[in-house]
């Protein structure tokens, strides 16, 4: 299975995050907001990079349990892959339940329910991590004897289906598939930080999971929810959403005593020994005093993250196609490029004073890094791609010094409305 088999849909999921910003827009509800729908992106992106290591691995890992613990082959077939698909689901349901439920799995998942917003593009938030720490809860499928292939379809089609279920457009559908199927209703309960609705509707695909396991919790129409995490994030760089939490574990745990440093990695997000306070619940929010996060970012600075994630986006697709014929050193050297470029363009957002000192230096490290690559490996394509990258080069700073030379002062924020 190649690598980039999960950016192909990418056309797919513009048209309808498109749409739906535009049916939105026709009936003046504002459910975008531009830096945090770029940032659900660009920590999307980095998700599918860091799975070009991780599932290989992965991958691996199943086939060598495949192989010499199965206890029968089962043919791929379709109603293997339908088998497959149902297993996945479960267990998908445990690997999501213990997300919420300890805190070592929590601070890896925890980056997808990060965003304030509920739209299309929350679903391509993933984390950079939650993959490789939980992938070990799958291992029993194929030890159950599922084709690794069949295995990998039911996969990709469980991740997929998790698209559009993020949104608030969708309201109840008929009974019978709000019963059996986890809708947009559903998930909408699963994003929220109401204190009723925490930890309630893991299921990826099949409802019946929450429904056996006491974990299903209905929506209800009255109720307007909030969306995020219970400790606001307050940031829009991409690495720091996929380390904080485990931050916050090691400070948490300096002021422990002995085993019940260990324990915390394990214990309920929330828990803390009694002579720290004890157990820290989930409060209700006060709509009259919450913000979402924002920042005062000028017009062109948007406009220049805008363009910086668009180029980002394209050269990682072309990065992941070529992957396995690239030197490692050029693997690396374009790794930690795009990954300078998703914290820089999340610094742009923030309006850092040192961003201006980074984006020429990162500038200057790409057209280096792309030409010497090209002088390299592709001679015959040398000449296009200097004069190409000159151009792109010369107009990035000219119109990112326009933009920090008009750059706004710091205002106090006002509240972003909920709805």
């Amino acid at each position: 299975m190649h690598p980039a088999y999960m950016l192909l849909p990418i056309p797919l999921f513009f048209l309808f995050m498109g749409i739906e910003w535009f049916i939105g827009y026709l009936g003046k509800k504002e459910l975008y907001r531009l830096n945090d729908s770029v940032n659900n992106l660009v920590v999307g992106l980095g998700q599918q990079l860091w799975s070009l290591v991780f599932k290989v691995v992965l991958f691996g890992v199943y086939i060598w349990f495949y192989e010499h613990y199965s206890f029968f082959k089962i043919p791929p077939t379709w109603w293997s892959f339908v088998l497959c698909l149902l297993a996945f689901d479960f267990f998908f349901y445990w690997a999501h339940r213990w997300g919420h439920e300890m805190n070592i799995f929590w601070g890896a998942h925890s980056v997808h329910h990060q965003s304030e917003e509920y739209n299309l593009s929350v679903a391509l938030r993933q984390s950079w991590f939650h993959s490789i720490i939980a992938f070990v809860i799958f291992l029993p499928i194929p030890m159950m004897g599922f084709d690794p292939k069949i295995f990998g379809a039911a996969a990709v089609t469980h991740t997929l289906y998790q698209f559009w279920i993020h949104t608030k457009l969708v309201g109840k559908l008929h009974p019978w598939i709000e019963y059996w199927i986890n809708t947009p209703s559903h998930h909408r309960v699963h994003h929220a930080v109401n204190p009723k609705y925490i930890d309630k509707n893991h299921a990826g695909v099949f409802m019946i999971w929450d429904r056996m396991f006491g974990t299903f919790k209905e929506e209800e129409a009255e109720d307007e929810i909030t969306y995020g995490i219970t400790t606001q994030l307050k940031s829009w760089n991409p690495a720091w959403a996929n380390v904080h939490y485990y931050v916050e574990m090691f400070q948490k745990a300096r002021e422990m005593k002995g085993f019940d440093k260990v324990r915390m990695i394990f214990a309920k997000p929330g828990w803390m020994p009694e002579y720290l306070g004890g157990f820290r619940y989930v409060q209700e929010v006060d709509k009259s005093t919450f913000q979402k996060y924002d920042a005062n970012t000028n017009l062109y600075f948007k406009i220049y993250a805008v363009v910086q994630f668009f180029i980002m986006l394209s050269v990682s697709l072309l990065y992941m196609l070529h992957f396995k014929e690239m030197s490692l050193f050029y693997k690396t050297v374009f790794f930690c490029l795009i990954l300078i470029t998703m914290l820089i363009t999340g610094a742009i957002f923030e309006n850092k004073r040192w961003v201006v000192y980074a984006e020429y230096a990162r500038l200057v490290l790409v057209m280096l890094s792309l030409n010497t690559f090209y002088y390299f490996w592709y001679l015959n394509w040398f000449n296009a791609t200097i004069i190409l990258s000159s151009v792109l080069f010369a107009g990035c700073i000219i119109f990112f010094t326009w933009s920090y030379l008009h750059r706004e002062p710091a205002k106090t924020l006002q509240p972003v409305s909920n709805n």
